[in-house]
């Protein structure tokens, strides 16, 4: 039995005589702009009503070491659980304490009030403690940029744009909001009186590391909403903790370690965590199987192969740690239309997983992305289409060694035939290739381009392409004969301003300045964008001295060319 006694305590008493720490190997802070509101709608309603209280959450850590600053002494607290909400508590307090510091330094406020002082006093103290190291209440984890430390010390704070990565950018939102939140309360006095007095909280706190991770799988069985990957790594942690079992310590400090990396790898971009998570479960899954499994199915499969074994929980989180990082090369090498199908994105991150040679990994790739966009860019297929011939694949190329580079490729071969590049043609003519299928458009002109400057010998300008791939392809889409001087539709009276032939990719917002002018005045403007798919544009325009429905068809006629060379795979 775990000598543990919960403890109902204010926030006040929460924060008293502690320091809390999130180690590494949890998740990096990860709350949206939905679970804040909900959070400032609670600490609103205290407001209207005055003397009640709100129990704000359940705080689970380990106690685990005592610290000494001046004659006091403070408990240090590893957050197992309960990290996301005291973090954004934290910012809240060090937006009041900035919003006193200006109470206090403005010249037209009131006469100061010894209370007031009193209480920036406190907090800052509560904040930052008064050590030579000023040490801070709350230390985050993965927080490389030292957003969070350097905002808790001296107040400053950056633009959400200045963020590199998933978690940093949530990070900078948070700080925002919380102080849109202070600002429009107008009294921090009394916003303080209330987060202090009034928000509830229950804290299981021990030294044992086995009995921490109880408590967590408990509380998670009572219903409180954890995700299936927090709940798969205190399940880990769980069997590692066994006192039955031999070098304990040893394990779960390498536990530590590789969950430390794989959050690492998850605060860098949004969603890779889940698919991590399901990816590595049905590449492992022991029986055949035809889709990608949830996240549920996913937990219950790796613990059934884990079962008691300490070595297999290793095995696991470090399976785990390359699958979330090849999932993370994926969507950060490949463009969204080719990755957004999740069974596509299964064979392509087996493929890597693999570990073939580099040139042959590239050709394997290859193909995969250009069967991938012809099967659901050009024929416009469904993310049903070929779910079981993804899955499958990608389950065989991680069991069956034997299975050769050239194996693979026939069976990628095999999972497009029924979607051939003379359909996708058939598709592609004179038909409306903007609305719907404007990601797929930019990609395809994107590749187009690349085409370009390999058949020119010139090099590719990734600078102005970076710009079109960081908005909106509508803010980059160009109608070279405006859609105001044409007509919607292919059966309409008029030429067809929607055709692949007549669609252009332009550096974000230069397509509004354009809007309505004629192909001979906007021909100057596409040479100066630098992009060839754009020059090769303005001489057409030139040489033809005009835009009209010939020209379309001529350079329709061209893409589709390309396009059956390049997509026939």
């Amino acid at each position: 039995m775990f000598n543990i006694q919960p403890k109902l305590l204010t926030f006040a008493q929460l924060l008293e005589k502690r320091l809390f720490r999130i180690p590494l190997y949890q998740r990096a802070y990860s709350w949206r702009r939905t679970e804040r509101q909900d959070m400032f709608k609670d600490i609103q309603k205290l407001k209207e009503r005055p003397g009640n209280s709100h129990f704000m959450a359940t705080i689970v850590g380990l106690s685990r070491e005592t610290v000494e600053i001046g004659t006091d002494e403070y408990n240090v607290i590893e957050i197992v659980d309960g990290q996301q909400r005291l973090t954004t508590l934290v910012i809240l307090l060090k937006v009041i304490a900035k919003e006193l510091k200006a109470l206090l330094t403005d010249a037209d406020a009131p006469t100061t009030d010894a209370s007031l002082e009193r209480e920036l006093r406190e907090l800052q103290e509560l904040l930052v403690k008064p050590d030579a190291l000023s040490l801070i209440l709350l230390q985050t984890n993965h927080d490389r940029s030292q957003y969070f430390a350097n905002f808790l010390r001296h107040g400053t704070s950056h633009p959400v744009s200045d963020a590199q990565t998933l978690a940093d950018r949530e990070l900078l939102r948070a700080i925002h909001e919380c102080h849109s939140f202070v600002q429009r309360w107008k009294n921090p006095i009394q916003l303080l009186r209330i987060l202090k007095n009034q928000l509830w909280f229950i804290l299981h706190e021990t030294k044992d590391v086995e009995a921490v991770y109880t408590v967590f799988e408990v509380l998670n069985n009572r219903g409180l909403e954890v995700s299936w990957l927090a709940k798969l790594k205190s399940r880990l942690m769980e069997v590692v903790s066994d006192a039955g079992q031999g070098n304990r310590v040893e394990h779960i400090e390498e536990l530590h370690q590789i969950w430390g990396a794989f959050y690492g790898t998850v605060g860098l971009r949004e969603g890779i965590d889940a698919e991590a998570l399901r990816f590595a479960a049905t590449l492992r899954y022991r029986y055949s199987i035809k889709k990608v499994l949830n996240e549920e199915g996913a937990v219950n499969a790796l613990m059934n192969e884990v079962g008691t074994s300490t070595a297999k929980t290793v095995e696991i989180s470090n399976w785990l740690l390359k699958v979330v990082n090849t999932v993370n090369q994926l969507q950060e090498e490949m463009r969204q239309p080719v990755t957004k199908i999740r069974h596509a994105r299964l064979l392509a991150v087996s493929i890597i997983l693999r570990d073939f040679p580099a040139e042959v990994e590239r050709k394997l790739l290859d193909q995969w992305e250009k069967t991938s966009f012809r099967i659901f860019g050009l024929c416009r297929k469904d993310a049903r289409t070929g779910v079981g011939d993804f899955v499958q694949l990608a389950c065989e190329i991680q069991k069956n060694l034997d299975l050769s580079s050239d194996d693979i490729s026939e069976k990628i071969r095999k999972i497009g035939a029924g979607n051939t590049i003379e359909t996708a043609g058939d598709l592609l003519y004179n038909t409306d290739c903007y609305n719907g299928w404007e990601a797929e458009l930019r990609y395809l002109l994107y590749r187009y381009e690349e085409h370009l400057a390999e058949q020119r010998g010139q090099k590719f300008d990734n600078v102005q392409w970076k710009r079109i791939w960081e908005e909106s392809a509508v803010n980059s889409i160009e109608h070279i004969l405006p859609q105001s001087k044409g007509s919607q539709y292919s059966w309409q009276n008029g030429i067809f301003v929607h055709r692949l032939g007549n669609l252009l990719l332009l550096p974000p917002r230069l397509n509004s300045e354009l809007t309505d002018k004629d192909p001979q005045e906007k021909a100057d403007d596409y040479r100066q964008t630098g992009l060839l798919i754009a020059g090769d544009v303005a001489e057409m325009i030139l040489q033809e001295e005009g835009w009209g429905e010939a020209d379309i068809e001529s350079r329709e006629n061209e893409l589709l060319e390309w396009i059956f060379d390049e997509y026939d795979c």
